[in-house]
């Protein structure tokens, strides 16, 4: 079992890239609005409890099956331990199942991300992204509070590729992250 970990900020990707690697490698795609939209359809609110429990729930249920793998998109807040201590967790679900991990981080620039945040596959996957007003705030808020690109050398991880992918399809980056892992 593999389990990659595609990570980058809002809006630089990671969804559509994940997409795009799912074709390629057979890995299934569990990016992060799959739990997030329900939560808040629900609840009318975000509620992380609610949505970190069902990601749990899928993590230990997947890890269990026979499939080849999966992509979890994710936005690392490098400055945060208790992100750091997450991805841990999430790990520490496939270990025992003898998985092996994968990391992928997206980069773009900021008036990168603030164009991609109104694409249609953007919009259409990610319900709480319509309000656009609403959501480049929350963009923007996000970037100005954490820390959501790795300095150079803070990864201490195997396999793991930074892609900056401003100019670069979503097919070329999910051919390029095949490839260098060979998936």
């Amino acid at each position: 079992m593999k389990l990659l970990f595609l990570f980058g900020d809002a809006a630089v990707g990671k969804m559509t890239v994940g997409q795009e690697l799912m074709k390629l490698t057979g890995l299934r795609l569990f990016h992060n609005h799959m739990t997030i939209e329900p939560v808040l359809e629900i609840f009318g609110s975000y509620n992380g409890t609610a949505i970190n429990r069902i990601r749990q729930v899928v993590f230990e249920e997947f890890a269990k099956t026979d499939q080849y793998g999966m992509i979890f998109t994710y936005m690392w807040a490098f400055d945060q331990k208790s992100d750091w201590d997450y991805v841990e967790s999430v790990k520490s679900i496939f270990r025992p199942y003898g998985a092996e991990f994968y990391y992928v981080e997206l980069v773009a620039p900021l008036e990168v991300r603030l164009e991609r945040n109104r694409t249609e596959n953007r919009l259409r996957n990610k319900a709480s992204k319509r309000d656009l007003e609403q959501s480049d705030r929350r963009l923007l808020g996000d970037a100005a509070r954490y820390r959501l690109e790795s300095l150079d050398g803070e990864i201490p991880f195997e396999n793991y590729l930074k892609i900056d992918n401003t100019a670069l399809s979503p097919e070329l980056a999910a051919q390029r992250i095949k490839e260098q892992f060979h998936l």
